[in-house]
């Protein structure tokens, strides 16, 4: 830096002459010593922020964990929910995904899909049963030996994972065969995960359960931790190998986001709960029944049918999608058969309801924007609305013009004159007033089609006609 200025003083004193050498000298002096503090100045400025910007990436670098939580019965609901929170961790390149459950069991196709989505993850997955006092039985347990890393908080217990067999005398023990695959499935998976096969296949043939102390000591679970920072803290510098991959994590500090389930997600959840889903299924069975024995109430049938539908989701014969898709169609359908029938707004309303339903039913696109699912929503509820209003002012035009038809109007009293648009043998059809009437001969003698009739009476809607032609040959011959 001394250099600088002595070269740069130097350099402005060959430009001035010779007198007031002196006072330029100490004024160029002063001049250039400030801007060398100026420019000194940014420089450290440009080389704190550059430390700090430094320091922020290291910061930044940490791949964030990613937290999801199962609480309650294992169904196709949760399962389509961490099937999307996987898909979430994976592109935000998350280094870890935590599932932290408390769970007495639940359906067993939905654990197996599970325990299949966590095994293939490309990520290391921890499963952590917490807070204290929670459970991991029956299906939690399968979940927790499919885990990279298996961990539970202080007074939580693991186990119970004997299958049960439901018949009419009440829940039993499941057949010796079924007993045998689930085991060997639960050996396979532990064994798989590095933990003691013959103590996890007790789960399954004994309902061994075991405390958070007894896990750890016989190998079942590798750590204990209240939450999943402790977690994150004690695994943190741990090396895992999977799907052929060295996964180094770099947990402690590092931030944790937290997935939400959708609408469309709490609903599949709550409809997929098997006490939910057999109220659901009976309530339409029920509807039919009562719509069928009683006809043209269409109420039940039309509710009935949206519920079986629903009700058969719930027990698992169609996934998300299938059913998503048999609602839309039924509810257009419905909405459809409304327009062109009379049906007082019931079928429109069924429509409109099971619309709603399927677009809930659908899953969501993992490809989509976030805020993707709740737009879509708009728009359903939006076309939904629309179509009601529609059906609504087609239904009231209906209910008007009925009601100025039976108040006596004009359009109710019967033709004076009409023509014959088929043979009256003794009846037949006529046309009047751009309408076609039921009429009938007045003699009993047939009138061919083409002929002009005049209504000698009215019974109810049956008009009593004659021909025109005879009525004018009795009038002249009375005349003569």
């Amino acid at each position: 830096m001394y250099i600088i200025f002595n070269l740069v003083k130097a350099f402005f004193l060959t430009l001035l002459p010779k007198s007031r050498f002196i006072m330029k000298k100490i004024i160029i002096s002063r001049i250039i010593f400030v801007f060398i503090l100026f420019f000194a100045g940014n420089s450290i400025n440009d080389v704190l922020a550059l430390s700090s910007e430094v320091g922020r990436d290291d910061n930044s670098y940490k791949q964030p964990v990613y937290l999801v939580e199962i609480e309650g019965a294992v169904t196709a609901g949760q399962k389509n929910f961490l099937r999307r929170q996987v898909e979430d961790a994976i592109a935000m390149d998350a280094q870890l995904l935590v599932v932290r459950i408390n769970t007495p069991g639940g359906l067993v196709d939905a654990t197996l899909k599970i325990n299949e989505l966590l095994l293939n993850t490309p990520i290391p997955v921890a499963v952590l049963v917490a807070p204290s006092g929670a459970i991991a039985g029956s299906a939690g347990a399968f979940i927790l030996m499919g885990s990279d890393i298996a961990a539970m908080a202080s007074g939580t217990t693991v186990g119970a994972a004997q299958p049960v067999a439901f018949s009419p005398e009440g829940a039993g023990e499941a057949g010796e065969k079924t007993v045998s695959f689930y085991a060997s499935y639960m050996r396979n998976t532990a064994e798989k995960q590095g933990r003691p096969g013959d103590i996890a296949e007790r789960f399954v043939t004994e309902n061994l359960s075991l405390g958070t102390d007894q896990a750890l000591e016989k190998g079942m679970i590798e750590h204990i931790a209240e939450n999943v920072y402790e977690l994150m803290d004690a695994i943190d510098g741990l090396e895992i190998e999977k799907l052929g991959k060295v996964h180094s994590l770099n947990t402690s500090g590092a931030t944790v986001e937290h997935g939400e389930m959708t609408v469309g997600e709490r609903f599949q959840n709550w409809l997929s709960d098997p006490q939910i889903a057999f109220l659901v299924l009976m309530a339409g069975f029920l509807g039919i029944y009562f719509g069928l024995s009683a006809p043209g109430t269409i109420v039940p049938e039309v509710g009935g049918l949206i519920l079986l539908i629903m009700g058969i989701y719930g027990i698992g014969m169609f996934d998300a999608n299938t059913t998503g898709i048999i609602l839309l169609v039924l509810g257009i359908g419905l909405i459809i058969t409304e327009i062109f029938t009379s049906g007082f707004g019931i079928l429109g309303v069924g429509g409109a309801l099971s619309i709603t339903a399927g677009a809930i039913m659908l899953p969501v696109e993992p490809f989509m924007a976030t805020d993707w699912y709740p737009s879509f929503l708009v728009t359903v509820g939006g076309v939904v609305v629309g179509l009601v209003i529609v059906m609504l002012v087609i239904v009231q035009r209906i209910v008007k013009s009925r009601r100025r038809w039976t108040g006596g109007s004009a359009h109710f009293n019967p033709p004076e004159k009409g023509l014959a648009v088929s043979d009256l043998d003794p009846a037949g059809q006529i046309k009047a007033r751009g309408e076609y009437w039921s009429a009938r001969s007045e003699d009993g003698a047939k009138i061919p089609a083409g002929s002009e009739v005049k209504v000698v009476k009215a019974e109810t809607l049956m008009l009593w006609v004659k021909p025109i032609d005879d009525i004018n040959k009795e009038s002249n011959v009375e005349s003569s």
